[in-house]
């Protein structure tokens, strides 16, 4: 090691400019081993801290591996390898923890603590003797000072040798704290070089110690462990690399259709609709009552499960019920000038429901799907495969009717009655139906045609308008109303009602062909989106019921109340009735036919109205049994009938639907 510069003892008595120019380089070499020494102690203890803190991460990752197992992920499928890998090393961490802690007090020991010795004690010291040296020096400079202004005539031997004894004791002391200080400088030279070496080396070895003994606890036991834990880490990197693949060409496909997908009823012109479906699930915009008068519009996320419709909000786990979809009608309705309506109606006509479709294909599929769920088709053992039946059948079945002009013959003309007949074949009865209700099945003959409209047959209606007599447009020909016929009859009600369809069934002996009757109406109407109707009179007498235009008061049609067999309301749904009239044919034999009316008032008012009227007729035979009923009934003040609560055209308060308007049925 080369030699080390040293301060002259020899000189420090003498205190020359020379030593005091070479002291000054000892101080400043002191003062920046001073400050070095602050940051290295600092930098040392910021280790130690580290190797603290490290202590306590590990610690703590051990317990974060080890909760691993005990959370409850959602998507928790395949983690059980992962786990038991996590608490292997959980264990491995634990033991690390113990080399950690260990390491943190060795460097404590060997590293931070003969740092900060050497700053206490030497540094410290040579700080203090500086002190000590300079206040002996300025001491030695003031009696110096005195002795020299020491007078030359008026010089006392005794003043003088006080003096110079100040001097002395001064110098003396200035000489003891320069040889004390010139000392500390010269073995600071030498302490500094083993101060900074001996905490390194004391780290170096704890970091030795430590490696080792991790060496010797890990390496053999280890090196199989972390060869699996490795191949397994790269299995799952390749089965990520595999989907990653798999997903980015699936996006490239998915981004390679055309953009008209992303535009709202991109196949308005040529929909291709599924009218087969028994589950339906997408955004619709759901109608709600924010006022008296004011309404606003949610769009949602609806589906359907089993029979019922659900819906869910943006940020639900589930969906909740808000509708019950068995039994219940659906049509198409007109709403706020919004395109795509539709309206969801339960069976006691009670809760309605106003959705809106995104598009025309979602607007037909989800009106066929709410539509084949409240015929309860789920139910069956191959849904699809009845629903895919039912929907072939109603659609080849639309074919103009003929079967019905036979019947026609009796209604009085007028041209004023034109209408558009349609006739869909009627959808066969679920298997389900079938099974609890054995009696339905042959009531109505499977595809019987169904007529949604009364019309006069072409021959009948080219007769009228070839005669001579021009045909007056207001409908005053021979198929008007004759009020003369109706008068001494003891019964007349007049009725607003809608006709919605007439079909021939096979039998009359029960009312259950009726409710059948109105059940396959509805449905054909919902599978075709018919659902206008043209409002009309219901007329009953004591002797017949006749359907006349409020307009033109043309008789539309008429039947007498002998011909009447079965007539019903039904239970559900108030303001559907239903009657079976029989009419006889040139063969001999009868046909049968079911009539189904909404009205406007309770379908169980009519019925009785009809009631009444062949309780009349009966009775007309037999006076005692006239008067009788006449008793029991309430009379108008001219001795006819009257019926209580009866909504009829001369009713103000009475509600009537425009021709034209959709039905609620």
């Amino acid at each position: 090691m080369p030699a080390v510069d040293k301060l002259l003892l020899e000189e420090a008595l003498l205190d020359s400019p020379q030593t005091r120019s070479l002291l000054s380089v000892f101080e400043e070499d002191a003062g920046t081993l001073t400050e070095y020494t602050n940051q290295l102690l600092q930098t040392m203890q910021r280790v130690y801290g580290a190797q603290n803190e490290m202590c306590l991460a590990t610690q703590q990752l051990s317990g974060q591996l080890f909760a691993y197992g005990k959370q409850n992920f959602a998507l928790g499928k395949g983690d059980e390898e992962v786990i038991s890998t996590l608490q292997y090393f959980a264990n491995v961490v634990n033991e690390l923890n113990v080399l950690h802690t260990e390491l943190a007090k060795q460097l404590a020991d060997s590293m931070v603590l003969p740092l900060i010795q050497f700053r206490e004690k030497d540094l410290t010291e040579v700080s203090t003797l500086k002190d000590l040296f300079l206040l002996a020096s300025n001491e030695h400079d003031l009696s110096m000072a005195k002795y020299s202004r020491l007078p030359k005539k008026k010089e006392s031997e005794r003043i003088k040798a006080e003096i110079a004894k100040e001097v002395a004791g001064a110098r003396r002391k200035q000489h003891l704290s320069s040889l004390q200080y010139y000392c500390a400088l010269n073995a600071l030279q030498y302490r500094k070089r083993t101060a900074i070496l001996d905490p390194i080396l004391g780290y170096t070895q704890a970091q030795i110690a430590f490696l080792k003994k991790g060496c010797d606890m890990f390496s053999k036991k280890m090196d199989g462990f972390l060869a699996s834990v490795s191949n397994m880490i790269q299995r799952i990197q390749g089965e990520l690399d595999t989907e990653a693949e798999s997903m980015r060409i699936t996006q490239q496909e998915l981004l390679s259709g055309s953009d008209s997908i992303y535009t709202p009823d991109y196949d308005v012109a040529s929909p291709i609709i599924n009218r087969n479906l028994i589950q339906k699930a997408g955004y619709l915009n759901m109608r709600s009552k924010t006022g008296l008068v004011t309404t606003t519009w949610e769009r949602l996320y609806f589906f359907t499960q089993g029979g019922n419709l659900m819906c869910q909000h943006r940020g639900e786990v589930a969906g909740g019920l808000i509708q019950d979809l068995d039994n219940c009608s659906v049509m198409a309705v007109d709403c706020e000038d919004r395109r795509y309506c539709f309206q969801i109606t339960s069976p006691n006509g009670r809760s309605i429901l106003i959705l809106q479709a995104e598009g025309k294909r979602e607007y037909e599929e989800w009106i066929s799907a709410i539509n084949n769920i409240s015929r309860q088709i789920y139910l069956s053992d191959n849904p699809e495969a009845v629903a895919i039946r039912l929907n072939q059948t109603a659609q080849q079945a639309v074919t103009p009717i003929t079967s019905f002009d036979r019947k026609l013959d009796s209604i009085p003309q007028s041209p004023n009655s034109e209408s558009v007949t349609q006739s869909v074949s009627q959808n066969e009865s679920l298997p389900e139906q079938a099974t609890k209700e054995p009696e339905l099945e042959p009531l109505i003959a499977p595809g019987t045609p169904i007529q949604f409209d009364i019309v006069l047959p072409a021959t009948e209606f080219q007769d009228q308008n070839r005669g001579s007599r021009r045909t007056n447009p207001f409908g005053e020909n021979e198929g008007k109303l004759d009020t003369s016929e109706d008068e001494g009859l003891l019964l007349q009600q007049m009725f607003v009602v809608r006709f919605l369809g007439s079909m021939a069934v096979k039998t009359d002996h029960t009312n259950q062909v009726i409710f059948e009757a109105m059940r396959q109406v509805l449905a054909a109407r919902a599978i075709h989106n018919i659902f206008r109707m043209t409002e009309s009179h219901l007329m009953v007498t004591s002797k017949s019921i006749r359907l006349i235009d409020p307009q033109t008061q043309v008789i539309r049609i008429s039947f007498d109340l002998e011909t009447i067999t079965q007539f019903a309301a039904h239970l559900e749904n108030k303001r559907l009735v239903g009657f079976v009239v029989s009419t006889p044919e040139a063969t001999g034999e009868e046909s049968l036919s079911a009539y189904v009316l909404e009205s406007n008032t309770e379908g169980e008012k009519i019925c009785f109205a009809i009631s009444l009227g062949k309780e009349i007729a009966a009775a007309e035979k037999d006076p005692e049994a006239l008067a009788q009923l006449m008793s029991s009934v309430p009379l108008s003040n001219d001795g006819k009938f009257v019926l209580l609560n009866v909504q009829s055209e001369d009713d103000p308060d009475s509600v009537s639907c425009p021709e034209g308007l959709e039905s609620e049925a």
